[in-house]
């Protein structure tokens, strides 16, 4: 049962991610707020969806209802619709970030909670939509007395021009396209922040004289920290995955036809894709010393309520 304790810890740091944040005394604004509980919620999901009701049920569970044709290929589509959601809340989080940094005039109309709420939920609606036809990729296992159990991708999705098209389409927009984004969005911030520390040093005389505090720089610094923690963390524990996928799909190849070694990889590459949806929390815990403080008072919180119960 070891290998159930890792999968069931990540669900829970995800829910504590999530009320922590919800509560808002993290010192962050309330639009880095949704974008990074939105986040959460998305890695929550496919913490569920990919790995307790797929992975857990296959090894630990056999035979059970959510092995049934239907059922395990809904599950396969809501597993890549909450990828999906997953990474590109990633990408809106960094575009904010950027937004937020570099482009003063639009901060004020942009990064805005109303604004985040409207683009999170148009982005859930329109990748559920495109991950829609993904429930009609997948063919039977096995038939035993005419119930249809299991589900694998069909040859025709390898081999069908539609389907390769779509399949290509879907590699580009998950995750090929989010690493470009994110890369070229985070370089030109690190760029702005490097001539703006320089023009601030300048006017400030510290350019040779001794360093004094600035609020705005240590703000600046804060808020990249953790941008960069959150978007490197993710393109390390993705970029394994993403090779394989788009191997896969330019050169045909079904992924049940794989070697040994290949399975290997591509068993290594899904593990550290999920494992991409536990480390926000720690990544929160390392840079935010609110979030810190959050956290160990609600660790405490059970103990000083029955130490005050028990005084009573």
């Amino acid at each position: 049962m070891g290998g159930i304790i890792g999968p069931l810890d990540s669900p829970i740091l995800n829910l504590v991610a999530i009320v922590i944040l919800s509560r808002g005394n993290c010192g962050l604004s309330t639009c880095t707020t949704r974008y990074l509980v939105a986040m959460a919620m998305g890695d929550l999901l496919v913490i569920i969806t990919g790995v307790i009701l797929f992975k857990i049920s296959y090894y630990y569970f056999p035979g059970s209802f959510l092995e049934i044709g239907p059922v395990c290929s809904v599950i396969a589509a809501l597993k890549r619709a909450a990828s999906d959601c997953s990474v590109w809340f990633t990408v809106t989080f960094t575009f904010d970030r950027f937004v937020a940094i570099r482009c003063q005039k639009l901060k004020t109309t942009y990064c805005t909670k109303k604004v985040a709420a409207v683009i999170l939920i148009t982005t859930c609606i329109l990748l559920c939509l495109e991950n829609v036809p993904f429930y009609f990729v997948f063919e039977p296992g096995q038939i035993t007395d005419n119930v249809a159990w299991l589900c694998y991708p069909s040859k025709s999705f390898l081999t069908e021009p539609g389907w390769v098209v779509f399949g290509q389409f879907d590699v580009v927009l998950t995750p090929l396209l989010p690493f470009t984004v994110i890369l070229f969005l985070n370089s030109l911030t690190v760029r702005h922040i490097l001539v703006a520390s320089q023009v601030r040093k300048g006017l400030r005389g510290q350019s040779k004289g001794p360093s004094r505090n600035d609020p705005e720089m240590e703000s600046r610094r804060k808020s990249v920290i953790l941008l960069f923690s959150i978007s490197g963390s993710f393109i390390l524990l993705w970029l394994l995955y993403a090779m394989q996928l788009a191997y896969y799909i330019i050169v045909g190849k079904d992924p049940r036809d794989a070697n040994d070694s290949e399975y290997i990889f591509l068993e290594v590459g899904w593990m550290l894709m999920n494992l991409s949806c536990c480390t926000n929390t720690f990544i929160y815990g390392a840079t935010q010393s609110r979030f810190r403080e959050q956290l160990k008072s609600m660790v405490k919180y059970p103990f000083t309520t029955i130490i005050q119960l028990m005084s009573k």
